[in-house]
């Protein structure tokens, strides 16, 4: 909470700021696209992505509220989560999709995605002193990718040679999948939020 509280304030000293300095009289400026453009700045610089006018502010807010939590397998809180359940958190807040729980669950869930087409939002998929899948984490962009490491929710490097190293794919929501998730029976939107 801290850590948004001073994004919160951060956001508004520079409207204020932006506002006294405005010289042009009745042009009344669109305040949520300078709180978004100052949010994607905040996130760029802390993150070291470049976010683009494309760029989900959601995603990466929700990433670094979460960065530091520690990891511990099979958890699924602030107190401690593993890589399967930060990814599977993000996803049902994020784009409100309601994913499987264990990595190998959502890789049958993706379509594969090679290492250099990958997006904002792809899954990226490890096999860790592995012959399966032993690791999730999502792309964030500029090489880099959240995940709940040994260490940790954090941010990594795919070209750091650990990473590199036990890459296994990249992986992209299949549109069915997305299709049936947000479509009851009868065609209705689906409440994922449970």
């Amino acid at each position: 909470m801290k850590k948004f509280s001073l994004v919160i304030a951060l956001f508004f000293s520079v409207l204020a700021t932006q506002a006294q300095t405005k010289t042009v009289p009745n042009q009344a400026p669109d305040k949520s696209d300078d709180q978004e453009s100052l949010a994607k700045d905040y996130m760029s610089q802390i993150m070291g992505v470049a976010l683009n006018a494309t760029s989900n502010v959601k995603l990466f807010q929700f990433v670094y509220d979460w960065i530091g939590t520690p990891y511990r397998f099979g958890g699924s809180s602030k107190k401690g989560i593993d890589c399967s359940a930060f990814t599977k958190e993000l996803y049902e807040k994020v784009f409100n999709l309601d994913i499987k729980r264990n990595s190998r669950d959502i890789f049958s869930m993706v379509t594969p995605v090679a290492k250099d087409d990958l997006k904002e939002g792809d899954l990226m998929f490890f096999k860790i002193h592995s012959r399966s899948i032993t690791h999730v984490g999502i792309y964030l962009g500029s090489g880099r990718f959240a995940h709940a490491s040994s260490k940790g929710v954090a941010i990594s490097n795919i070209d750091d040679s650990y990473y590199s190293r036990y890459f296994y794919r990249g992986g992209r929501m299949l549109a069915s999948f997305k299709e049936e998730l947000t479509s009851g029976p009868s065609g209705e939107g689906k409440n994922t939020n449970n």
